[in-house]
């Protein structure tokens, strides 16, 4: 199956889309790749709230470009974001085997990193609540909503990767 039927269907079938990923080789590169692509797509939905920053800046005095603006998105969420994500999973790896958990690490990073890459279109459409609606109760209950779905997958897939 393609990665983006995945992503649907990860929201109906968590567990059973989680364990066909499991099932096949473990590989380094496929669980970069998904994280990468995460990031991308999380950088990709910052854009419409950095232009509307930018908009509704203008004319004040040290205001920063959009250049400026996307080019630090860029590089926090596409080169440092990737190691803090690295080290979760290792964290969350040594809690699950303190916890009993009998799976590998790998497996504990293709948890964080396939919810993290489920949720990205959620955080697409977040992104899109902020570029035209701004601050305000609307996107805080959006975002609270895709916290959870993201911790609610990412729980999912953990017990799915040490307890199955």
């Amino acid at each position: 199956m393609s990665v983006t039927t995945d992503i649907l269907s990860t929201w109906r079938h968590p567990r059973a889309v989680f364990r066909r990923w499991l099932g096949t080789a473990p590989r380094e590169d496929r669980a970069l790749a998904v994280l990468i692509a995460a990031c991308l797509l999380i950088f990709v939905a910052r854009w419409p709230a950095l232009s509307r920053q930018v908009a509704l800046a203008e004319g004040q005095a040290h205001a920063p470009g959009l250049q400026a603006l996307m080019g630090i998105n860029l590089f926090a969420l596409v080169f440092v974001a990737p190691v803090l994500f690295y080290a979760l999973a290792g964290l969350s790896h040594l809690i699950a085997r303190a916890l009993g958990g009998k799976g590998s690490g790998f497996s504990s990073r293709m948890a964080l990193f396939w919810a993290l890459l489920a949720t990205a279109p959620l955080m697409l459409l977040q992104g899109l609540a902020a570029g035209f609606l701004g601050a305000g109760p609307a996107l805080t209950g959006l975002g609270a909503l895709i916290g959870i779905g993201f911790l609610t997958l990412w729980l999912t897939f953990l017990h799915e990767a040490h307890w199955r």
